[in-house]
């Protein structure tokens, strides 16, 4: 009886494995989306000078990779996106700022809706400031780690073609520094909202 179950347990292993590496086979294990992204800062400000940046469409590109039909992980790029920088205190623009913010993230893929496949992912987000132009020798740390969620869903328009939805909640914040005058933090913070093409293979 014994070895009944056990020659059971590893046929059934067998055919598990054997099913998965079918389907990894059938649908690729690598999936690259281009998408249109809004990025809509929070704009949280605690040095007194009320900053904020504009709210721009910028380009992205990701990498998934598919460790089982449900496990993904994410690697979301762009380039350099420049943003003025405000000051309600001072009456407008004051200077501009660049930011590349690089985001990984895990993600589980529900594979029982059909012809939708939503997915939700967390991470963290590594943000680098550059090319800061700011007056009265006003300074900002350059570098940003937080936290990032998503959800989303990919629709299939052919067998390795699909459309995708994708909402990002990214915690970016550097320190400002204006000597002699204030210091706190910058929360950017932005929700990013995006749609594009995912390309399976």
């Amino acid at each position: 009886m014994k070895k009944n179950l056990l020659a059971l347990a590893v046929l059934c292993a067998l055919t598990s494995g054997a099913a998965f590496a079918q389907q990894a086979s059938a649908e690729g294990p690598w999936l690259v989306r281009v998408r249109a992204v809004n990025l809509d800062s929070a704009d949280k400000d605690s040095t007194g000078l009320g900053l904020s940046i504009n709210n721009k469409t910028i380009p992205e590109v990701d990498i998934s990779y598919f460790f089982t039909p449900n496990i993904a992980a994410e690697l979301i790029l762009t380039y350099p996106q420049k943003h003025d920088v405000r000051s309600a205190a001072l009456g407008g623009k004051i200077g501009t700022l660049k930011h590349l913010p690089p985001t990984l993230l895990a993600q589980y893929h529900f594979t029982n809706f059909g012809g939708f496949k939503p997915y939700v992912g967390a991470g963290v987000n590594y943000t680098r400031f550059s090319s800061v132009n700011l007056p009265l020798g006003a300074t900002v740390d350059k570098n940003s780690w937080g936290p990032a969620l998503q959800v989303g869903v990919d629709i299939p328009l052919t067998k390795q073609l699909s459309l995708n939805f994708d909402i990002k909640k990214v915690y970016i914040k550097t320190d400002v520094n204006v000597p002699g005058v204030t210091s706190g933090k910058f929360k950017v913070d932005p929700l990013l909202v995006g749609v594009g093409l995912g390309y399976r293979f």
